[in-house]
C-alpha cells in the first residue's frame, strides 16, 4: 500500500482515528475459518465461513482461509470494498506477530508449523495483513467495541475449549520478547493437580477447560466416582466421547462428582484470577468463552469473592471483574483495531516504530483512560 495512503488513514488521536476505513477480519480456528468485513463501528458485515480443512494439510488449511477472505469481499458493498484499509488475521498461538507466521498451534495438525499466513493473505489481496493470537485480537476487540471500552489495563480471559486470555497494559497489548506473553490459561494453580494438555500438571486450563472437565470426567468414571456420567459413559458407547456438556449436565441432575468438578474448575479460574491481579494490577478482568458463559455470575461472582479474600488488597479494591460483551465474533471485531493500529505504526517515525517492535507489544485503539 502506498505510504501515502497509510499515512492519511493513520492520521490518530490517542490511537483512534479521525476517518477509519473497513477491514478484512479473518478467524482461523481448529473446526472452524471466519471471515468478514468489519466496520469502524465493529459492525461485521458480509460474514463467510467454511470448516477448517485440518486432514487435508496446511496448503488446503492456507487456501481456505483465503478463500474466505475473497468471498468476504466479494460479497460485501463494492464502495466498502474499495475501501479496504488491510486484513487482521487471528490464529491461535503460538504466534510470531511481528512476523505473520503462525508458529505452532496445537489443533491445526502436526505439519502447521512455520507458516507466513499473513504474506499468503496479502499476495492474495494486495493488501497490508497483520497476524496476532486470537486472544489478544479478542482483547482489542472488547477494549474497542464490549466490556472493556474506557480501560487502558485488564485482563482478558476466555473459559472454553481450552483456557486462554490477553493482558492489556497502560493501553497496550503485552506480548513479550518473544511474542508469546499471555498464556494464562497455563498458570499453575496446584501443586499436584491434574496433567495439562501442554504436559505441566495444576494449571488452570487442566480444571476448566472443555478439554480438561471432559479428561477429569473419564478418570471420575474409571473410579466409580460419578453414577451419572457412567451412565452417560454408557451411552455415548465410549468414555472419551464425554464432554464438558456432560458434566455440566450432571451438576444440573445433582451428581456430586460433576458438583465437585464444576466447582473445582470455578475455584481454578478464580485462583488463576489472583495471580493475574497480584502479577499485573489490571482494573478490570473480562470472561467469556463458552463454559464462562453456561456459568455466568455462578463463575463470575466467585471470581469476585476469590480476588477480594485473597488476593493483594492494595491492588484488589480496584478490580472489577465483567462478563465478555462480544460472544463469538469477538475475534472478527478486534481485526479493526488491530488493523489500524499496525498501520499506525508503519506510518511512524523510524524511531517509533523500532521501540515499539523492541516492547513487542501492541497499541489499542482507545476508548477514553480510566
Amino acid at each position: 500500500m502506498p505510504r501515502a495512503r497509510i499515512a492519511a488513514i493513520s492520521h490518530r488521536i490517542r490511537g483512534l482515528l479521525l476517518t477509519a476505513p473497513p477491514v478484512l477480519a479473518l478467524d482461523l480456528g481448529g473446526t472452524r475459518i471466519r471471515a468478514a468485513v468489519i466496520q469502524p463501528d465493529g459492525a461485521r458485515v458480509a460474514r463467510t465461513e467454511t470448516e477448517t480443512p485440518v486432514a487435508d494439510g496446511t496448503a488446503a488449511v492456507v487456501a481456505a482461509c483465503v478463500e474466505m477472505l475473497q468471498r468476504a469481499r466479494r460479497s460485501a458493498d463494492p464502495g466498502i470494498a474499495d475501501a479496504l484499509a488491510g486484513i487482521a488475521v487471528s490464529s491461535p498461538g503460538p504466534v510470531d506477530p511481528r512476523t505473520g507466521v503462525v508458529v505452532e498451534p496445537p489443533n491445526l495438525g502436526p505439519a502447521f508449523r512455520d507458516v507466513p499466513l499473513t504474506a499468503a493473505a496479502s499476495d492474495a489481496l494486495h493488501l497490508p495483513a497483520f497476524l496476532d493470537r486470537d486472544t489478544n485480537v479478542a482483547a482489542l476487540g472488547e477494549r474497542a467495541f464490549g466490556a472493556a471500552q474506557g480501560y487502558d489495563d485488564f485482563i482478558y480471559l476466555t473459559v472454553s475449549t481450552g483456557v486462554g486470555g490477553a493482558i492489556v497494559t497502560g493501553g497496550r497489548l503485552l506480548h513479550g520478547p518473544d511474542g508469546l506473553a499471555g498464556e494464562l490459561g497455563h498458570v499453575p494453580v496446584s501443586l499436584d493437580g491434574p496433567r495439562c494438555g501442554c504436559g505441566g500438571f495444576g494449571h488452570v486450563e487442566s480444571y476448566a477447560s472443555g478439554a480438561g472437565l471432559a479428561k477429569l470426567a473419564r478418570a471420575l468414571v474409571a473410579s466409580g466416582g460419578s453414577p451419572f456420567l457412567e451412565e452417560r459413559a454408557r451411552s455415548h458407547g465410549d468414555p472419551h466421547r464425554l464432554s464438558a456438556v456432560d458434566v455440566a449436565e450432571g451438576v444440573k441432575a445433582g451428581d456430586p462428582g460433576c458438583i465437585d468438578l464444576m466447582a473445582n474448575a470455578r475455584r481454578a479460574v478464580a485462583l488463576g484470577c489472583v495471580g493475574y491481579v497480584n502479577a499485573f494490577n489490571p482494573h478490570l478482568i473480562v470472561i467469556g468463552g463458552s463454559i464462562a458463559e453456561a456459568e455466568g455470575e455462578s463463575l463470575l461472582e466467585q471470581v469476585r469473592t476469590t480476588i477480594r479474600e485473597e488476593a493483594f488488597q492494595a491492588v484488589a479494591r480496584h478490580v472489577s471483574v465483567a462478563a465478555a460483551a462480544l460472544g463469538g465474533d469477538v475475534s472478527l471485531a478486534g481485526a479493526h483495531p488491530l488493523v489500524m493500529s499496525r498501520l499506525g505504526e508503519t506510518a511512524a517515525p523510524p524511531s517509533t516504530r523500532t521501540r515499539t517492535r523492541q516492547t513487542a507489544s501492541e497499541p489499542v485503539a482507545a476508548s477514553p483512560r480510566r
